[in-house]
């Protein structure tokens, strides 16, 4: 490991803090700390939730999926973008009408607090464990460089200097900070995988595109196999693709808070439609990385090369084959798609939806401000706790991470659907229909499966997780709801959508 890699690594991660203190100014107010005032630009916004859906996730383990398989992987990025398409023309204009700052004060004036406080919670313990993914994610390329130098370090070590780092920008800086730092660490990230494409480039035989075309390395869309358990199946991946994102960018507050920051709902819904095809072009670079990889290393298997994981394929590349500096430039980009903050978040959905529903009084300002601060590092120091836990993965990390929301995605896009669609539905129908979505998903994903179309048995495919949700939440909040002799009055809901 050359010192110039070590000095640009150790330089980003005190840059980072600093850049975020510099962006973000003085926060004066709770408004200014979770939604910057609403003075974002609509690109930067739009960059900011790019990197924060990628995460190390994308930039280690996509190019995995590609050099296991083909570029079917891409399926879901199509149905990424018809479910942003919803959620830019069915949700945000609520969420602007109302002038809210986190996803679920519509689900507490459309239905009451306990239906409020519900959805936050299952955010709050949903995005720490799918935060812990991504922490640990993280880990595997630094220790595999670290490991490179002779330095013999933790993969709990690692994330506590990640985490301090992440909390430091977050706690000074807030949303403005959160989004202008998510913005710069797309840029790098991208520009490394760029870099990683022009150095594979020079090494491989003049004819491994055509070798890989004639594998069907590049094949993009699968009719073929089964649309239940296979994720990349074309139906599979559209129509699950397209609900994973409804509820991850309209559902989840970690993407809606950065959406809530721009000025304008036009330049809301620009930023997240934008944001999808940014995603398709990014996932069509990492995956084009993982099959010159496939070419490079003449597609043996990761393991049977001496790695612990197949997702240290890439990071192995970055250490043994990059020049001096560019594999610095690399892990510093691949820390870039790490250190997306989800503590702003946290927090704001923690003080906002549940603290002040539960106390039931009015805080000032300055109050509110503060105890978010406050959260900032609690969710800090329970972030670091969580992804201590994943210490190991035989499956690319990027399924492992987007199966953890599977348990709960459905529930929370369904409420936002059933509050929506059917009139009738109270609170008590919604929570009871969210605990049984809930139950009923864990069940799917630990104890059933289906026909694999190959004679054996195979697990629920990921994307259809939500849908499934979905579908249970309105099945059984709507039955629920027909108790009713007449429809509920929604005097809140109706503000909210003429506001």
């Amino acid at each position: 490991m050359r010192p110039v890699d070590i000095v640009i690594i150790v330089g980003y991660l005190v840059l980072v803090p600093l850049l975020g203190v510099l962006l973000a100014g003085r926060q004066r107010s709770a408004r200014e700390f979770f939604v910057s005032d609403r003075n974002m630009p609509s690109w930067a916004v739009c960059f900011a939730v790019v990197a924060t859906e990628t995460s190390t996730l994308t930039v280690i383990s996509t190019p995995t999926v590609a050099y296991l398989g083909s570029f079917t992987f891409l399926q879901l990025a199509i149905g990424y973008l018809v479910g942003r398409i919803v959620v830019a023309f069915v949700l945000l204009p609520r969420y602007y009408g109302g002038g809210l700052v986190t996803a679920y004060e519509f689900l507490g004036k459309r239905f009451g607090s306990g239906m409020q406080v519900t959805a936050s919670a299952t955010f709050l313990i949903t995005r720490l464990l799918a935060d812990g993914v991504r922490l640990f994610a993280t880990a595997i390329p630094v220790k595999v460089l670290l490991a490179a130098a002779g330095v013999d370090v933790s993969f709990g070590q690692i994330i506590l200097v990640i985490t301090i780092v992440t909390v430091l920008y977050t706690y000074l800086g807030g949303t403005r900070a959160v989004v202008w730092i998510d913005a710069l660490q797309m840029v790098l990230y991208v520009v490394g995988g760029v870099v990683a494409v022009v150095v594979l480039a020079g090494k491989l035989p003049p004819d491994w595109f055509g070798a890989a075309l004639d594998a069907g390395k590049f094949q993009m869309f699968d009719f073929s196999s089964s649309i239940v358990t296979q994720p990349y199946s074309f139906v599979t991946a559209i129509i699950g693709g397209a609900m994973l994102s409804m509820a991850s960018h309209g559902a989840d507050q970690l993407i809606v808070q950065r959406l809530l920051a721009t000025r304008t709902l036009k330049a809301s819904q620009g930023a997240l439609i934008g944001s999808g095809v940014l995603v398709f072009f990014q996932f069509g670079l990492f995956l084009l990385i993982g099959t010159m990889l496939w070419s490079f290393y003449s597609g043996v298997n990761p393991k049977d090369m001496g790695m612990a994981t197949n997702d240290e394929l890439f990071p192995t590349f970055i250490i043994t084959q990059m020049p001096p500096g560019i594999s610095g430039l690399m892990i510093a980009g691949i820390l870039a798609a790490a250190m997306s903050s989800s503590l702003n978040s946290l927090a704001t959905s923690t003080v906002t939806d549940v603290y002040q529903r539960l106390i039931k009084r009015k805080l000032s300002d300055r109050a509110v401000l503060r105890r978010a601060k406050m959260w900032v590092l609690v969710w800090g120091v329970l972030l670091f706790v969580f992804a201590s836990m994943f210490t190991s993965t035989d499956d690319p990390v990027i399924e492992l991470g987007l199966s953890i929301t599977g348990y709960t995605y459905g529930a929370l896009l369904g409420a936002f659907f059933l509050g929506l669609a059917v009139k009738r539905a109270t609170q008590s129908d919604a929570v009871i229909a969210f605990l049984v979505t809930v139950a009923v998903m864990a069940v799917v994903i630990l104890g059933v499966t289906f026909p694999n179309g190959a004679g054996g048995q195979a697990p629920l495919a990921f994307p259809w997780y939500t849908p499934l949700g979905v579908v249970v939440t309105l099945v059984v909040g709507g039955l629920l709801s027909r108790r009713h002799a007449r429809p509920a009055i929604e005097v809140s809901t109706a503000r909210v959508d003429n506001a």
